[in-house]
């Protein structure tokens, strides 16, 4: 009996019938973009083709790489590549970066009110972003754009800060809700901070114009508002690196404090280097030193310093004249692709309803987010006329 005992109490407590350890955790949904691609992976079609991810593809559907950024990988072969960077990154990249998006000479640099780090691509600029709003903005909330980037929701959400949207795009007209946003803007509690796509709107394409960006920042101004601008597209929405940091431009000129984040990932095809830089114009320099230093100390147990490899790449061709003269003629073409003649960018926002994207999968092996949206990076002269003739038997003309 005390053998029979002994063993049932050894099965009791033994491993194979126990529950497992992480028994309890759910298998997490698949993100909206990255989940496009597991699917076209899938798939054994030759038909098929991508239309989710945001990345530039040539005529071949391979990776665009700039020749200016094949010459400066040339020109930085083994220098430099082994030594850790300080956390808060390389020193001559971010002067480069904050010059690129504010402006040489501009004002707030000279005075010195830029604090700023390198970042790990507009992602990492984000969430860092967001865990300094966490820790010294406390109570703000984060207003995000309807529709917006899937990943601005979880970057905000894992950093403990709430978030509501706002009025951005309006079905109907295709276009910008223009009185709908500054409704929000006016209704948000004094103090907020408000995301803002500086140009290239992901995914919608559609953005302010020069009048409606001065509209907003006067609005924001008047509300105390906060304004962080992610920007991932500058020289590769207009073609113009100034047209397209001019949104940045006008809260500037209004008097605005601001934080920024900088993607290299777009428009200078760098999309596995994660280079990017996040920036905040603070009141004096004095703050910006103490806010510079709150970044890093952020920066430090998240991944305790950044990449140097794509940072020497971007400081390059930012540097030097010839490259950065030739990178300007690389990304000068007018890159607009539209539904209506507002939207500009790597995206188009078809209007397509998410059973029409779901029969396009289907029945024709193409594959984009439900919200509709069209990556004209995976358009190219083979593909485009399947792909009209596709979305034309999905929509039956109710586009």
């Amino acid at each position: 009996m005390l053998s029979l005992t002994r063993k049932l109490a050894e099965v009791a407590v033994s491993p194979a019938s126990a529950a497992t350890l992480f028994a309890g955790v759910p298998e997490a949904p698949k993100d909206p973009i990255l989940g496009i691609t597991e699917k076209f992976l899938a798939d054994s079609s030759p038909m098929k083709m991508n239309l989710g991810v945001g990345a530039y593809r040539d005529d071949n559907g391979q990776p665009v790489v700039l020749d200016c950024v094949r010459e400066a990988e040339r020109r930085i072969a083994g220098k430099a590549f082994m030594e850790y960077l300080p956390i808060g990154g390389l020193r001559d990249f971010i002067s480069e970066s904050v010059q690129l998006a504010y402006g040489e000479g501009h004002p707030v640099i000279a005075d010195k009110q830029v604090a700023a780090v390198q970042a790990l691509s507009g992602t990492g600029a984000c969430r860092v972003f967001a865990e300094f709003q966490k820790r010294y903005m406390p109570g703000t909330k984060v207003y995000i754009p309807a529709p917006t980037w899937s990943n601005h929701f979880n970057i905000w959400r894992d950093a403990g800060v709430e978030f509501a949207k706002y009025r951005y795009y309006q079905p109907a007209s295709r276009g910008l809700d223009f009185e709908g946003l500054l409704e929000d803007v006016a209704a948000a509690p004094r103090g907020s901070v408000f995301l803002l796509h500086a140009c290239a709107h992901n995914p919608t394409g559609v953005d302010p114009t020069p009048a409606q960006w001065r509209a907003i920042s006067a609005a924001m101004k008047e509300r105390g508002h906060f304004p962080y601008f992610d920007m991932a597209y500058q020289g590769f929405a207009s073609g113009d690196c100034d047209r397209d940091a001019a949104s940045i431009r006008t809260f500037l000129a209004d008097g605005h404090r601001l934080a920024l984040g900088q993607s290299y990932a777009k428009n200078m095809g760098l999309y596995g280097q994660r280079v990017g830089c996040l920036s905040i114009v603070a009141d004096s320099a004095r703050d910006a030193a103490a806010v510079e230093s709150q970044l890093r100390a952020v920066a430090r147990p998240m991944y305790s310093s950044p990449p140097l490899h794509g940072a020497l790449l971007v400081t390059k061709v930012l540097q030097d004249k010839e490259l950065k003269a030739q990178w300007y003629k690389e990304t000068g073409s007018q890159l607009t692709w539209n539904h209506v003649t507002d939207q500009i960018g790597m995206f188009a926002y078809s209007g397509m309803s998410g059973e029409m994207v779901d029969a396009l999968a289907a029945q024709h092996h193409i594959y984009m987010t439900r919200d509709g949206r069209i990556s004209m990076a995976g358009v190219n002269s083979r593909n485009v006329d399947r792909l009209a003739q596709a979305i034309h038997a999905v929509t039956s003309g109710r586009l």
